[in-house]
């Protein structure tokens, strides 16, 4: 696999005949909106397959996967533009396999409402799925809707693993710390919340869970683990797979890397993985910075892996961006979301040339607002990101990978990683 940046003049079909394939394979592979404006700093990702084949006449997804020994599944997850087709025909070229290196899990976070034909493209890459659909109530309730159900189906039919997601934390990021405290230490709640839960994934077919703990500090994790290992005890003598989803708040402060004092080897103990994921939502009150910092999360790794041994750790990859007006005024100036999608249409709109931080590993890019008064900032994750960050966990030993979230399709993270490592299933796919 290669990555290459586009230069200031470069061309589709220049790039095409540097690397000796066709423009239509690079615009397939990198689902390029507009492959005749290509951004100055923007990546393409270069994909090569190890075997392919030709579609004859009377073929069919079915026949092909019987012919190689593969599963239709993985069919799909090698063309996702197959996802998207009624039909194949001949003379189309299918990639069959890769040269991978190594094997990973992934976990994908969702909501319910996901659109069902992303999620249908997104599964054949994933191990796991979280979906983010239930909140804890004040008496130990929970709250979601019924949209999971199908999602629930669709996961088991790709031979992924549905889990429920719970958290004090609504789809829309609403967060409630004063709750987050009640219920970790309020056993009577607990014990109502434990049947809740209990009740909800045998009724809708979950497999496990994952516990969303974004609020634990040093003060409060001996209530969080007591909370979590009487949790999880519950739930692994009916049989559920039981993992949890924690912050590490890592900061970089004055070029001083910055994180909360946490005994993670405590909690390693009662889950099959921790993953170690910041959510983030429609607007944030940070400082301008990178979405994924593969600097900072090397020094945590650091840290973390002299308690927690590789195989319980997955770590989360954001899979989107953000942009800030400028200058940023603390407490007053706000961040908003943007798909990766959006970045690229924002940079094309706006004329920007995309900049790469080297420290972090994400790429950037400053344009003038309309009126000229002042300035804005985008930050992203791009190829090159995500191929730092899975670069650093092959290194350490670590081969899970949580992806916040796949409510779009960024068709450059699973090239990247599908072009060069297998992905686990658990369960049988089609």
């Amino acid at each position: 696999m290669d990555i290459y940046v586009v230069q200031p003049g470069d061309t589709i079909d220049h790039i095409a005949n540097l690397f000796g394939v066709s423009v239509d394979k690079l615009i397939i592979d990198n689902e390029l909106e507009e492959p005749n404006q290509l951004i100055p700093g923007q990546t393409i990702v270069i994909a090569y397959p190890s075997e392919t084949y030709t579609v004859q006449e009377g073929d069919s997804l079915g026949s092909i996967a019987a012919l190689f020994n593969i599963t239709v599944s993985e069919l799909l997850r090698n063309n996702p533009i197959l996802s998207g087709m009624e039909f194949i025909y001949p003379g189309q070229v299918l990639t069959i396999a890769y040269n991978r290196t190594a094997r990973i899990a992934t976990y994908g976070y969702t909501n319910p409402f996901i659109d069902r034909q992303i999620l249908r493209k997104t599964l054949p890459y994933l191990t796991y799925l979280s979906i983010f659909n239930y909140v804890i109530g004040e008496d130990g309730d929970t709250f979601g809707s019924d949209d999971d159900i199908e999602v629930i189906q669709l996961a088991q039919e790709y031979g992924v693993i549905p889990l429920m997601h719970l958290a004090t934390i609504t789809v829309q990021g609403e967060q409630f710390i004063e709750l987050t405290n009640k219920v970790i230490s309020d056993e009577e709640l607990q014990n109502r919340l434990f049947e809740n839960v209990i009740d909800i994934i045998k009724e809708k077919g979950y497999y496990g869970i994952i516990i969303s703990a974004q609020h634990i500090t040093s003060e409060n994790q001996n209530l969080f683990y007591n909370y979590t290992r009487r949790f999880f005890d519950r739930l692994q003598r009916e049989g559920f797979l039981t993992f949890i989803a924690m912050d590490p708040a890592v900061e970089n402060i004055n070029n001083q890397i910055i994180y909360e004092d946490i005994d993670y080897s405590s909690f390693s103990e009662i889950v099959e993985s921790i993953i170690l994921l910041e959510y983030t939502w429609g607007t944030i009150k940070t400082l301008p910075a990178p979405i994924i910092s593969v600097y900072n999360l090397n020094v945590f790794l650091g840290y973390i892996q002299t308690q927690i041994e590789a195989d319980k750790i997955a770590i989360g990859i954001p899979a989107l961006g953000y942009v800030w007006e400028l200058p940023y005024v603390s407490g007053t100036s706000r961040s908003n979301f943007l798909t990766l999608d959006n970045v690229m249409s924002l940079a094309r709109e706006v004329g920007a040339t995309i900049q790469f931080d080297e420290v972090s590993q994400n790429p950037y890019y400053i344009f003038e607002n309309e009126d000229s008064s002042n300035q804005s900032i985008v930050w992203f994750v791009d190829a090159r990101t995500i191929d730092s960050v899975l670069d650093l966990l092959l290194e350490r030993g670590i081969s899970q990978i949580g992806v916040w979230n796949i409510m779009t399709y960024f068709a450059q993270l699973w090239l990247v990683l599908n072009s060069q490592y297998e992905i686990i299933k658990l369960l049988p796919e089609f």
